[in-house]
């Protein structure tokens, strides 16, 4: 999606550990239009899939999942970091270690929110190592649900978290892949 690669040209920071900052306009302060473009870019690829529902975590990729949801027209569930008492009931848990925040997290669904009867897109905004897709694709497999893919607005794929979720059979979809940026340069895919 070229305009979302300019845009991390433009205003994306490399800093040092392979840490991209696109808070500017993704994931603290966002750039309502281009959030719109990229919900019609993930309904595009996915369109025709049967997707009732889209998956995603707290906190980054609720606002990514919640205007693609609107293209769609379903609902949007999130996954929360740490069980709270708002969330009443069983639920379905995994792990879930951060790379930006160096943490690991029990994240959890009630399992009211998802089915056997469902088919899930998974959203978020980055993929580096994995581990956040791993979860999240371990809790639709827990419910039972089918899933359609994950759509992914920036990987890194100089990570190895693509490779290792696309190697479970997942359908993984990334907006903006990163060869690399070492150096402080910004190299994509394609």
């Amino acid at each position: 999606m070229q305009l979302l690669k300019d845009r991390i040209l433009t205003d994306g920071q490399v800093e040092t550990g392979g840490v991209l900052k696109v808070d500017g306009f993704l994931n603290h302060r966002i750039d309502v239009c281009l959030l719109e473009e990229i919900g019609k870019e993930f309904r595009r690829i996915f369109e025709g899939e049967g997707i009732t529902k889209i998956l995603t975590i707290e906190a980054s990729g609720i606002a990514i999942a919640v205007e693609t949801a609107r293209f769609f027209r379903i609902p949007v569930v999130f996954a929360k970091k740490n069980q709270s008492i708002n969330i009443a009931g069983d639920v379905f848990a995994t792990k879930v270690e951060s790379f930006t925040h160096g943490k690991t997290y029990d994240v959890v669904v009630s399992k009211k929110f998802l089915s056997p009867e469902d088919n899930i897109l998974i959203i978020d905004d980055f993929l580096a190592n994995g581990s956040a897709l791993l979860g999240l694709v371990s809790l639709v497999r827990d419910s039972g649900a089918s899933l359609a893919g994950a759509g992914i607005v920036i990987e890194k794929a100089f990570q190895s978290g693509g490779d290792i979720v696309r190697g479970l059979g997942v359908r993984v979809e990334s907006l903006a892949r990163i060869l690399d940026m070492s150096g402080g340069e910004i190299v994509f895919a394609d």
